[in-house]
């Protein structure tokens, strides 16, 4: 990849990476939460249901937040399935209904109790070595949701799936910049993987990291391990800026396109 290539993202990573580019995005909800504790909390319920029209991911995300109040850490350990049943009723978005969520809920809430934060047990999965998130990404997604009750709210990072979700509530955790929130600050941003939606699997394919015909797991370790030979410390850094084309209705991905072949 030329230096010449290296410029015109650092250029779209300037122009774009601004929090007046967020709206509409889940990422929103986490600005809402200046403890870490409760921030993943809201990470996980907002990554979870990222998928489909952004007005309705936003409205399903907002309902249950709304529900867990303002310190989702404390309400949820604290809480019981009667009450997890009573304030969800009626959920339903897509393929998620409200035993889903309760299922999710009760994950964390499991997690909490026993590791005392998401971030320990994705860290217990991990070791020093490891050169991705993988481990730990598995490790956490197994103690959430071991009898795969979650339905399509987790998928399964130890199958075929590029679990752009789970990678998307990585990237919020860990990269910390002007719309990248944080928090946390054990676990390496040199380690993420890119959340590969279809945008993201386009600019790929663009910038010639993949020739994979669809975006799965493998096509997310070779897009990832191209941009780490630009950024190795940061490898997941253009994704917001990259995926802002296709999703605001002013930056079309052909524009992307002009960019990147100027």
């Amino acid at each position: 990849m030329s230096r010449q290539m290296k410029r015109k993202l650092e250029r779209l990573y300037d122009t774009y990476t601004r929090r007046s580019y967020v709206d509409p995005d889940p990422l929103l909800f986490l600005y809402r939460y200046p403890d870490v504790r409760d921030r993943e909390i809201a990470a996980m319920v907002a990554a979870s249901l990222a998928y489909g029209r952004v007005e309705m991911i936003m409205r399903a995300v907002e309902q249950v937040l709304v529900f867990l109040g303002p310190a989702p850490a404390t309400h949820l350990n604290g809480m019981t399935m009667t009450q997890m049943r009573q304030g969800l009723a009626g959920f339903t978005y897509r393929f998620a209904r409200q035993a889903h969520v309760m299922r999710l809920m009760a994950g964390m809430q499991r997690v909490i109790r026993e590791y005392g934060s998401l971030e320990a047990c994705f860290l217990a999965g991990m070791a020093p070595a490891d050169h991705t998130v993988m481990p730990g990404l598995i490790f956490l997604c197994r103690h959430l949701d071991p009898d795969s009750a979650c339905g399509h709210l987790l998928a399964d990072p130890a199958k075929n799936s590029a679990c752009k979700r789970s990678h998307l509530f990585l990237r919020w955790m860990v990269r910390c910049d002007e719309v990248d929130p944080g928090g946390w600050d054990r676990v390496g941003p040199e380690r993420l993987m890119i959340p590969l939606d279809r945008h993201m699997f386009t600019a790929g394919r663009m910038l010639g990291f993949t020739r994979r015909k669809t975006p799965d797991k493998t096509a997310c370790l070779e897009i990832t391990d191209g941009f780490r030979q630009l950024q190795p410390m940061d490898p997941v850094k253009y994704d917001f800026c990259l995926t802002r084309f296709g999703i605001r209705r002013t930056l079309e991905m052909t524009d992307l396109a002009g960019i990147l072949a100027d």
